[in-house]
């Protein structure tokens, strides 16, 4: 069994990273949203900011102001850049388990975003250096995938990243489709810059041509099988990794993160967009961010925090 440091390191490692990719394309596609100034252009700004939980920022700054804040705000421990030096501290502190071509990708990100220049560099061109960002975070998964051993150090990374993304999915998808009066999103380009913040809109247009519906659009973000953005996908990666992982533990303490985590792959799995029509979107978004909270806690209880004596033989 891995050391609990280790495991947490790079747990956190794949939330990081996807957190960091999850921010620069809300900020992109903020920026590109907002160069007609049209009602839509708010209303895709309002839809990035509420998703990181800063609605209020999207009158009170302008869109670039606001941008420029998700991703190099140091002050602000979600930003991109405090997410890229988390990830960094993180793959430092296990160097000895993720592959060279990794580390050099990771590296060379940080030393992009920390640089002095950084602002200048994004205040003269932000689109071309947030599509340089998202490309370096891209360059790092694949070097993930085709370069470390797919054992524990590869899983826990995935099921950092998996965990990450099905609570950013769930909470962007709520800021649209929950209940709230006078905040349902119909209009045309603010749908389409809707599936842009979740790099969906080409696989999505495959599925369902020309037709930007907000039904469509939950039904593909949440119950795709095959969509590596989708909900369903995510929860399907997370109980996978963490039945792999939990294969090497004690049967006893099997229960906890693959239970919970079993049960939700099953929700989504035996769910369909006629249930999420009658009883309403929010529930289940709700659900979904709430039970990999729990799954997030069971981890902690099985992998990291454990008690010591469960690990020293008898």
């Amino acid at each position: 069994m891995m050391l609990a440091r280790v495991a947490d390191s790079l747990y956190w490692l794949g939330r990081y990273i996807e957190r960091a990719e999850h921010l620069s394309r809300l900020s992109s596609v903020m920026l590109n949203a907002t160069l007609d100034q049209t009602d839509a252009g708010v209303q895709a700004v309002w839809i990035a900011l509420s998703a990181v939980g800063e609605p209020e920022m999207s009158s009170a700054v302008g869109s670039f102001e606001a941008a420029e804040a998700l991703v190099l705000d140091r002050s602000d421990a979600n930003s991109v850049v405090s997410s890229l030096a988390r990830a960094r501290e993180n793959a430092r502190q296990v160097r000895d388990q993720i592959t060279t071509e990794t580390w050099e990708r990771l590296n060379l990100l940080y030393l992009k975003v920390t640089d002095d220049n950084a602002r200048r560099d994004f205040a003269d061109g932000s689109t071309t250096f947030l599509h340089d960002v998202i490309a370096d975070l891209h360059l790092f998964k694949g070097a993930a995938d085709t370069t470390m051993s797919h054992g524990e150090s590869w899983r826990f990374m995935m099921l950092g990243m998996y965990l990450e993304r099905a609570q950013l999915v769930s909470r962007l998808l709520e800021v649209c489709f929950a209940e709230t009066p006078g905040r349902q999103i119909n209009d045309h380009i603010a749908l389409v810059s809707l599936l842009r913040m979740a790099c969906a809109l080409e696989p999505y247009l495959r599925v369902y041509t020309a037709e930007i519906e907000p039904r469509h659009i939950l039904e593909f973000l949440v119950f795709d099988e095959d969509f590596p953005r989708s909900i369903r996908f995510a929860t399907s990666q997370i109980e996978a990794n963490l039945s792999a992982l939990a294969r090497r533990t004690e049967a006893g303490e099997r229960a906890g993160p693959e239970r919970i985590a079993g049960r939700l792959k099953a929700r989504l799995e035996f769910a369909d967009i006629h249930e999420l029509e009658t009883q309403g979107a929010g529930a289940l978004l709700t659900t979904v961010v709430n039970e990999c909270a729990r799954i997030h806690e069971a981890i902690y209880e099985t992998f990291v925090a454990y008690p010591l004596e469960m690990r020293l033989p008898a």
